[in-house]
């Protein structure tokens, strides 16, 4: 519309510019010299206002441009005043300037609102670009680490040098958990890691949560469970031996009146039998303990899983075999790696299979799958599935507590032990089961391990 009026305007002008060249012209040709003076005269005129028309339209449009170069939107045209020629182009102007005035109120408020949102999160938030310069930092950051004020990340370097080094290691995806000394406060922060980029430049953003009375929590309650789990062990091999202790002394009480020595024998050489089995019993315990508890770092190496899960399936065929499981095997792709412990995983695996044998015991045509796939940001996946009984629901969550059994003969440790295992690799073991249709086991590693 805007344009319509302008092109009338200046059509116009270009037509009266016509009219008086051919007037002039038709004047001179017929010697008509007076008429062609006023042509010349009215086309001087013409000239001067079509250079005055479009003079002032530059000018405008100029001043526009230099108004939202500096984002000025404030400016108001004069739309019902001022030059007549010039007014539609005005009122454009202000319907352009209205518009980014909206536009910038609804950033600002969406900037405020953000604002808003981060500064009543109690977590620490902090971004800063590829230079270290800080652009956003909240107060929970600054009262977490009691800083006024951060400008630059490379000022932790010399405040917290432990929680600098950890932001520069930092991988996104992988939140690490930082032990700081804050003032005369011990704390440990769960710091995560992203990375992005915005109009061609890099940004981080750091997050970090004061985990310290969640951890201290878990803590207390994993020593109770432990606890509970080391007096019912300890309780069920002494206590008889108290008991035992106690009758044997009365039968020697007994033998001493009666004189029979005989049969006194034979009740002692029983109860040390049983108090040795008892005491053996509880070594055992003992000696499971200390090697959950003193489990060695991983010796890392690259393994093609394929070798590895065929190795596993070797050294269990002939057992799953007498049992009538039918094992099978699927990797996919067929080159992948793991950069990990061999012995450790190999391990893992071999308790894994044996669990779901005794899973499948009673099921009609027992199977047990060993798979590998490469699943979301290039993690390595390791599965082991059976269609055994599953677990139940009640029991399912207390799987990997250590020495939680279900079994009369059971240590309790296997699960417990692959979990440990798992978390050396920066990784973990996640567990799926239906009652009555099987269950399946997901040893789950992190990208950053190559493949």
């Amino acid at each position: 519309m805007l344009f319509n009026r302008l092109d009338v305007r200046l059509l116009g002008r270009l037509l009266l510019l016509v009219a008086a060249l051919a007037g002039g012209g038709y004047a001179m040709l017929h010697h008509g010299y007076g008429l062609a003076l006023g042509a010349l005269v009215l086309l001087l005129i013409l000239v001067l206002d079509l250079t005055r028309y479009l003079t002032r339209g530059q000018q405008a449009l100029a001043d526009f441009t230099l108004a939202l170069q500096y984002r000025d939107f404030t400016r108001q045209y004069p739309a019902q005043s001022g030059p007549t020629s010039l007014r539609p182009l005005h009122e454009a102007f202000n319907q352009v300037n209205a518009t980014f005035r909206e536009l910038r109120a609804e950033q600002e408020g969406q900037f405020q609102y953000l604002q808003t949102i981060l500064a009543l999160l109690d977590t620490g938030i902090v971004s800063y670009d590829a230079a270290g310069t800080v652009g956003w930092v909240n107060e929970a950051f600054k009262q977490t680490l009691h800083l006024p004020y951060l400008k630059n990340i490379q000022a932790l370097q010399s405040r917290q040098p432990v929680l600098y080094e950890a932001i520069c290691r930092a991988v996104p995806g992988q939140p690490v958990v930082v032990k700081l000394t804050v003032g005369p406060q011990a704390v440990q922060l769960l710091v995560s890691a992203t990375r992005f980029t915005l109009r061609g430049e890099a940004f981080t953003l750091l997050a970090f949560k004061n985990v310290s009375q969640a951890l201290a929590d878990t803590e207390t309650a994993a020593w109770q469970q432990l606890l509970r789990v080391m007096t019912h062990e300890i309780m069920n091999s002494v206590a008889p031996i108290a008991s035992l202790a106690d009758s044997l002394g009365r039968h020697v009480r007994v033998a001493q009146q009666e004189d029979s020595a005989a049969e006194l024998l034979d009740d002692v050489g029983t109860g040390i039998r049983i108090i040795q089995q008892r005491s053996e019993g509880l070594l055992r315990f003992a000696q499971v303990y200390r090697d959950f508890s003193s489990l060695a770092s991983p010796q890392r190496t690259t393994l093609y899983v394929q070798e590895l899960l065929q190795a596993t399936r070797q050294l269990l065929a002939e057992q799953l075999a007498a049992q009538g499981i039918e094992l099978t095997l699927s990797v996919r792709p067929a080159h992948l790696t793991l950069h990990a412990d061999g012995h450790l995983l190999e391990q893992v695996l071999i308790n894994l299979v044996l669990n779901a044998a005794q899973a499948v015991a009673q099921t009609p045509n027992p199977r047990i799958s060993l798979r590998a796939w490469c699943a979301e940001q290039q993690r390595v996946v390791v599965e082991v599935k059976d269609n055994g009984t599953g677990i139940p629901a009640d029991v399912l969550e207390s799987i990997f507590v250590p020495f939680f059994t279900t079994r009369p003969n059971g240590s309790g440790i296997g699960l417990s032990l692959a979990k440990q295992i798992m978390q050396l690799h920066q990784g973990s073991i996640q567990v799926h089961s239906v009652e009555g249709a099987g269950s399946a086991f997901q040893l789950w590693f992190p990208s950053s391990i190559p493949l």
